[in-house]
């Protein structure tokens, strides 16, 4: 699952073309605590969604004007309004857990900049050995055969330095009374000439509300294809999870043959 490597690539060097998406968490209802806090008010509620980051964000702007069991009885008609009017805030109580693989260095770069309502946790390339790491070619490259067989040679060489660095290192450091201390030192320093074509795996977390933000700026034809592939990923994931929140989406396919994101209800 997105882990192919190149028919050519260096038997030293794995090459991945495709990142690999997981939902790996999201929230669930405390039923007993909402059933008390209805009781205690004199009030009655039902949805008809079990997605609890739904049931949670219907809750969250009924709250807001004390509205439980007026109007719009569905959870799909409740977030439609909500979207629609751009009640945003209301989203963010709503959150999701992924682990992203197959993804550059330079991809997690541009993604933890997306800080409100987001949180993460990446592969660290102090602790972990990158001698056989796989590489991320972008598929401009990998479509032109000397492009590819220039890029194949540069992250080769790369990886090469890594390990011989890592062994001089090591050497360096023999005296030194911790091995993983001294494994540590050798490693965060020669990682210092990995290229940001690096393979790396990073955990995150994410409410609604940033959700759709991430994808309306990095799922439309403007943004890097690396980061639009992985967004239009999300959102497939995002429209099965949680359809209410999600499902004004349209996934169409753009003339360089990606697929991008489009929603008649932005910035909600």
């Amino acid at each position: 699952m997105g882990m192919t490597p190149s028919p050519t690539a260096s038997p030293d060097v794995s090459v991945v073309r495709e990142p690999s998406v997981y939902l790996v968490g999201s929230q669930m209802v405390h039923e007993s605590s909402i059933d008390q806090f209805l009781e205690d008010h004199g009030i009655t509620w039902s949805t008809d969604t079990q997605v609890g980051g739904e049931r949670l964000s219907e809750a969250a702007g009924r709250v807001c004007y004390m509205s439980f069991g007026k109007g719009r009885k569905t959870n799909e008609e409740y977030l439609g309004h909500i979207i629609g009017v751009g009640h945003g805030s209301v989203l963010e109580h709503a959150v999701w857990n992924f682990i992203i693989t197959g993804v550059s260095r330079s991809f997690t770069h541009e993604l933890i900049r997306h800080r409100a309502g987001f949180a993460y946790s990446q592969l660290s390339q102090r602790y972990v050995d990158e001698s056989t790491a796989d590489y991320v070619e972008p598929d401009i490259i990998a479509e032109d055969p000397e492009l590819h067989a220039l890029w194949l040679e540069a992250v080769t060489k790369c990886q090469d330095v890594y390990r011989r660095l890592v062994d001089g290192l090591a050497a360096k450091l023999e005296e030194h009374p911790d091995r993983t201390l001294r494994r540590k030192i050798a490693r965060q320093a020669a990682r210092s000439v990995l290229p940001n074509a690096c393979e790396t795996k990073i955990f995150v977390s994410a409410n609604a509300r940033a959700l759709r933000h991430f994808i309306e700026l990095r799922g439309n034809e403007h943004a890097d294809t690396e980061i639009r592939a992985v967004a239009i990923k999300v959102l497939k994931l995002m429209q099965e999870a949680a359809p209410s929140m999600f499902g004004d989406y349209v996934i169409r396919n753009h003339d360089d043959g990606t697929e991008i994101a489009e929603t008649p209800n932005r910035k909600v």
